[in-house]
């Protein structure tokens, strides 16, 4: 897949302007030459304008609900609902994909004011709902959302006032755990108060949205300025804004901090809305942002420091899209992990500098950073595709704890709150 992007991208100069440009381009890629004999709109009731339909030689055409949507015939075989090929109890597909003839066509179409009727050539029914067909087609998806969020710099953050939530309330209570991931998955981060500061029950807190995931940290981890692993975080150093585990192949998730002691001063944590960032970049450069969403680059981390012996390497692009409709859904940023750039030829590679440059003077704004002194029972848990987090230099003791969720076990907690995820 990257081989195709890149080829792609090597050919010419980066000329590509944000979403519009995505859109159009996709849009462009999926219209078919219609012969002007098969124009011919069938309506669902003389002269109805809310559905319209009309065949053409391999594919439906369908509006409805101000939606204009193309179907593959081969598409609507395979995605039947009915009993012997979709199994409602389990919500899994019984059809044999592969089954399917890629020629196929249908017998006869009939639509009413609500459902889609198809009769295949063997006498099959296939039926589905108006509604279904406009959230589920690829015209319907490119104008909706995945993931619903309020983008923030440090003032808008603070103005939201957005609550932390009780301990208590957050692991005894649907709605406190409710409440809490909402605020997660807008703002990618999110508190709870009142947490005994130990390691045994930031864990059990943790364990209440999801598995925790463990790596080569471990499970829950100590973190002190010991010098035990080869990572410059183990210091006492300030870092800079950076998101984790960007040399994995898949990065954490979410990432859960608690500060157990610090007996000092400085040692503030820096949180920095990654996506507030890059919308800034597509604004004012979308050639830039569209150069750091198909560059692939190497994270790594190489350790060698008393019996941890680890070599990780990670490969993705900065901001990662999805393709459809343009939404960013992962940041990778870490400028302590970014390996040898060696997939990317010379012309190239310096247009992704300034790229980067772009978007790392917007993550060093200052009106971009919120600082928050983390203390005994307040518990931090960040969205690690999403927000980049630092500190600065400290002095004296200071003892963290923390680990790294699953994403996919926290997105289904909320999903079966209710939430969208």
């Amino acid at each position: 897949m990257w081989c195709g992007r890149l080829a792609w991208l090597f050919k010419r100069p980066c000329q590509l302007s944000g979403s519009t440009r995505h859109r159009s381009l996709w849009l462009a890629r999926d219209r078919r030459t219609v012969p002007a004999a098969a124009a011919r709109w069938h309506h669902t009731a003389p002269e109805s304008l809310k559905c319209a339909w009309q065949l053409h030689g391999d594919h439906l055409e369908l509006r409805y609900a101000d939606t204009l949507m193309r179907f593959d015939f081969v598409w609507l075989r395979d995605h039947c609902r009915s009993a012997s090929c979709y199994n409602a109890k389990t919500n899994q597909r019984s059809l044999d994909t592969a089954s399917v003839d890629l020629g196929i066509k249908p017998k006869a179409v009939r639509v009413d004011e609500t459902t889609l009727f198809l009769t295949w050539p063997d006498g099959h029914v296939t039926r589905y709902g108006l509604e279904w067909l406009v959230k589920n087609s690829y015209e319907g998806q490119k104008q909706q959302v995945m993931h619903p969020r309020i983008l923030w710099n440090a003032e808008i953050y603070r103005q939201a006032q957005v609550p932390s939530v009780d301990c208590r309330s957050f692991l005894e209570t649907d709605e406190g755990l409710k409440e809490f991931l909402q605020n997660f998955l807008l703002y990618g981060i999110a508190f709870v108060e009142n947490v005994t500061p130990t390691k045994e029950d930031t864990e059990i807190l943790a364990e209440r949205i999801s598995l925790i995931r463990e790596t080569i940290y471990g499970r829950m981890w100590y973190f002190t300025s010991d010098f035990s692993r080869g990572d410059t975080a183990y210091t006492k150093l300030a870092l800079d804004r950076h998101t984790d585990t960007t040399y994995f192949q898949e990065p954490c998730g979410i990432q859960v901090f608690h500060c157990l002691k610090h007996e000092g001063t400085g040692g503030r944590t820096l949180l920095v809305d990654g996506f507030y960032a890059a919308e800034q970049v597509l604004r004012q450069a979308p050639d830039q942002f569209e150069l750091l969403s198909k560059v692939p680059l190497k994270h790594e981390y190489v350790e060698n420091v008393g019996d941890c012996h680890n070599h990780m390497i990670g490969v993705g692009p900065v901001l990662n899209v999805y393709p459809w409709n343009n939404e960013l859904y992962l940041i990778r940023y870490n400028n302590y992990d970014r390996a040898v750039i060696n997939t990317v030829p010379y012309d190239v590679v310096h247009r992704w500098y300034a790229a980067h440059r772009t978007l790392t003077a917007e993550l060093r704004r200052p009106e971009n950073e919120l600082w928050v002194k983390l203390k005994p029972g307040k518990a931090l848990f960040i969205d690690n595709w999403r927000v980049l987090h630092g500190r600065e230099a400290f002095t004296g003791y200071r003892q963290l704890c923390g680990c790294y969720l699953t994403r996919d076990d926290v997105l289904n907690t909320a999903r079966l709150l209710g939430l969208q995820a």
